[in-house]
């Protein structure tokens, strides 16, 4: 799941690192990005070259890590939580094949015969 920028509270990577028990250093907090904890990693975006995660990122990351150390299942998402993760991903797609379609022109089909070739290079000349 990733962080949803409009509706969770996003923190900078420092003030999370402020915000948790034992304050970790924030190497600590790119560590759990990167490499993750028990198979679990921490949910970040980048914005404007700067890297955030969101307080309900850092529960879901407790959660997990939790669970995963115990080997016990994760609660399962609710039906909310799954329909907005199935309409961010679908979002996401949309906005994906849009910037493909536009940056590459090839994307739409176009269906030439030989005849056409040969009828438009002897209009040219």
């Amino acid at each position: 799941m990733s962080i949803e920028i409009s509706c969770e509270t996003l923190l900078s990577l420092n003030e999370a690192a402020r915000r948790l028990p034992g304050r970790p250093n924030i190497s600590t907090l790119h560590r759990w990005r990167l490499n993750g904890v028990h198979g679990v990693r921490l949910e970040t975006c980048l914005i404007g070259g700067r890297r955030f995660t969101s307080h309900e990122a850092l529960e879901r990351f407790a959660n997990a890590t939790t669970a995963a150390a115990d080997r016990t299942p994760v609660p399962p998402r609710t039906p909310l939580q799954r329909q907005r993760a199935i309409d961010a991903a679908e979002k996401a797609m949309a906005q994906n094949n849009a910037t493909k379609n536009s940056r590459n022109p090839r994307n739409t089909a176009l269906i030439v015969t030989g005849q056409d070739i040969h009828n438009e290079v002897t209009t040219k000349s």
